[in-house]
């Protein structure tokens, strides 16, 4: 039997290799001469780097930058020098791991220092920038991003505006730069698998803002402010981009991108799973199950995330799907008919969540055992 192992992270328990290891150990205990094939994958979030790091020769390189509140930190980003590309990952800069609980605030957090990071990168000679959006602290609709790259954006009154999500509203107009031949060459890639738009029920604000510490007024309010900018950026640049699938990527970082950069979006899993040569993989293989997961499906794992990128491969090759999770807050018949085959939840509903995170390891290795010798005797 050959199997495709293509998990995302458990957050905040297992990274994606830390899963694909606990699947590894709990399949071979019950099929030792099953052949297992492993993608350190990501969709855009959290872990992009390593994912690239496993394919690509690159070189880490280090920019001083502020952080989502201005502090400075020093961030990473991933460089190739033979192709001239650089790969950044929005959360190592503008992340919202970077703040304490009682410091998310997105009326006040900046994309300015992943800024700086393309910025340096562009500086190398990068011709081509790959963005992995995701984690992000921020609802700022990329402005920060925009202000490095030397956008500028004023007040009624003529005053600069500090780029974060509270000043979206105030906003009457923007300056942009004299593109340079050096920024001319450079084509930018919003790496992401989220569809939503900018605004609206189902954009950055309403969907994401909350977990970065909005309450709903104030969801309300960032919502208006990416409407504002929205209106003031097709006034201004006649471009038409808030309703592109992905947009709201990132408090609206993807918009950001597009709008004031000309990025292309690019689905984060399909680019990880052609970096790691998965079609020729499957062309040259049998492959009897592709197992994926993440450590809570919801209704937002099938909103353009990975599992929904693996689905998609799976059905491009008729291959069944299945899925481990720490903890399911879905319908398994809904999760059938986007064609999972079967979804595992590993956690252990009698123990604490803090038990739970702490035996991610064990607990997937143990789900896999059990289903696994469950169908050798059915």
């Amino acid at each position: 039997m050959n199997i495709l192992l293509v998990p995302d992270k458990f957050k905040g328990s297992l990274t994606a290799g830390g899963v694909i290891e606990a699947l590894k150990s709990g399949i071979n205990r019950v099929l030792p001469d099953a052949s297992t094939y492993a993608v350190i994958a990501s969709d855009g979030g959290d872990g992009f780097l390593e994912a690239v790091a496993q394919y690509i020769s690159v070189e880490e390189v280090q920019v001083d930058t502020p952080g989502p509140l201005g502090r400075n930190l020093r961030a990473t980003y991933l460089f190739d020098p033979e192709n001239l590309r650089a790969y950044i990952e929005l959360a190592r800069a503008s992340g919202i791991v970077l703040l304490a609980d009682s410091e998310k605030n997105p009326f006040q957090t900046s994309t300015l220092g992943t800024g700086n990071q393309i910025m340096d990168a562009i500086s190398r000679g990068a011709k081509a920038i790959y963005i992995g959006l995701g984690g992000s602290a921020t609802n700022d609709g990329g402005i920060g991003i925009a202000q490095a790259l030397g956008f500028h954006f004023f007040d009624i009154m003529g005053n600069h505006l500090e780029p974060i999500g509270g000043n979206l509203d105030k906003i009457d107009r923007i300056t942009a730069p004299e593109i340079s031949e050096l920024l001319r060459d450079v084509t930018i890639y919003a790496v992401n698998d989220v569809s939503n738009p900018l605004y609206g029920e189902n954009g950055a604000a309403h969907i994401y803002a909350r977990q970065k510490g909005a309450n709903g007024n104030e969801i309300e309010l960032l919502d208006a402010g990416l409407r504002n900018l929205n209106k003031v950026a097709e006034q201004q640049f006649k471009v038409f981009n808030a309703q592109i699938p992905g947009a709201g990527a990132a408090g609206g970082t993807a918009y950001g991108l597009k709008t004031f950069a000309g990025a292309h979006f690019i689905s984060g899993i399909d680019f990880i799973l052609e970096l790691a040569s998965v079609e020729e993989l499957l062309q040259k293989k049998e492959i009897n199950y592709i197992i994926t997961g993440e450590g809570r499906i919801d209704e937002q794992t099938l909103n353009g995330k990975l599992i929904n990128g693996v689905l998609n491969l799976g059905k491009r090759y008729q291959i069944p799907v299945m899925a481990v999770c720490g903890s399911l807050d879905m319908d398994k018949a809904e999760l059938k008919k986007h064609g999972i085959h079967e979804v595992l939840e590993v956690r252990d509903p009698s123990r604490s969540l803090e038990y739970n995170m702490e035996n991610a390891a064990e607990l997937v290795e143990k789900s896999i055992f059990e289903f696994l010798k469950k169908s050798q005797r059915t």
